[in-house]
């Protein structure tokens, strides 16, 4: 794995110094929520989602930063946080070659992290003022490190707190359990002005196995923006996160609404 993770390093920056005609501005979009609540209830809520794009002529470097942190009288009851690293060259206008990392960690899911890379392409369907739509899809080399792996034997009670892939009879713990698999994932992302001051955003995608069509993970993310200024704006979002097969005990479907604080610089 390390292996592959400075191979995507070096190839990035290599092609990135390659064609450094155009020093394009550095681009920031920040979202910040934060609830408190005191008294009868005592809980706290943090949700963070920035995302940063640089460009050098035809190359383009995105970064993404999504965190989530609640409590519940001081009982921690999410922690997640997730890292994507794109590396866009554009041929066209509305094609691109993109190569994708990214690291996710999740305390309340199936998995200690979860880590995937591979090249892929990304093109814009629609481009206009009102309405803008585009589609990426890539190939991955996928590691999912599980949590709490414990097997008995299928003869006697069964207990599985993973997925047992081939529904092998073990009797087992072993809690550095990992699995690699060949993946993919496709993403689709929308704009609408709906006026010159708000807008909407849909983000959706599909991350699975090649080997098992059981084995897949989707996000969905909704938001309405109202523009302030012109750096600030306030907006409400709609975020879920779905696995098809989470550890036993563990919901499939984890969603958030979040009122945010939106810095664009």
């Amino acid at each position: 794995m390390k292996k592959i993770i400075l191979s995507a390093l070096v190839a990035s920056t290599v092609a990135i110094a390659a064609d450094t005609n155009k020093n394009d501005q550095l681009v920031t979009h920040t979202e910040l929520g934060y609830v408190e609540t005191q008294g009868n209830t005592k809980t706290k809520t943090f949700s963070l989602d920035t995302k940063a794009k640089k460009g050098w002529g035809k190359h383009i470097l995105n970064a993404k930063l999504t965190a989530q942190y609640a409590s519940d009288h001081d009982i921690e009851t999410k922690n997640k946080f997730l890292v994507e690293l794109q590396y866009n060259y554009e041929f066209t206008d509305r094609f691109a070659f993109d190569y994708l990392a990214g690291y996710t960690e999740d305390k309340f899911s199936s998995f200690d992290y979860q880590f995937y890379t591979g090249p892929g392409a990304k093109y814009k369907v629609i481009v206009s003022k009102k309405h803008n739509l585009s589609l990426e899809a890539n190939i991955l080399y996928a590691l999912d490190r599980y949590s709490n792996i414990e097997y008995a034997d299928l003869a006697k009670t069964q207990v599985i707190s993973y997925p047992n892939p081939n529904n092998l009879a073990v009797v087992a713990t072993d809690p550095a359990y990992s699995s690699e698999y060949t993946s993919y994932r496709v993403k689709g992302i929308y704009n609408w002005a709906i006026q010159e001051n708000l807008k909407f955003d849909q983000e959706l995608s599909i991350r699975g196995s090649a080997e098992d069509s059981n084995v897949y993970f989707t996000h969905s993310k909704s938001a309405i923006t109202n523009k302030i200024s012109d750096i600030f704006s306030a907006g409400i979002s709609y975020t879920a996160d779905y696995t098809n097969q989470p550890s036993v005990g563990r919901a499939k479907t984890d969603t958030t609404i979040a009122l945010n604080l939106i810095i664009d610089y």
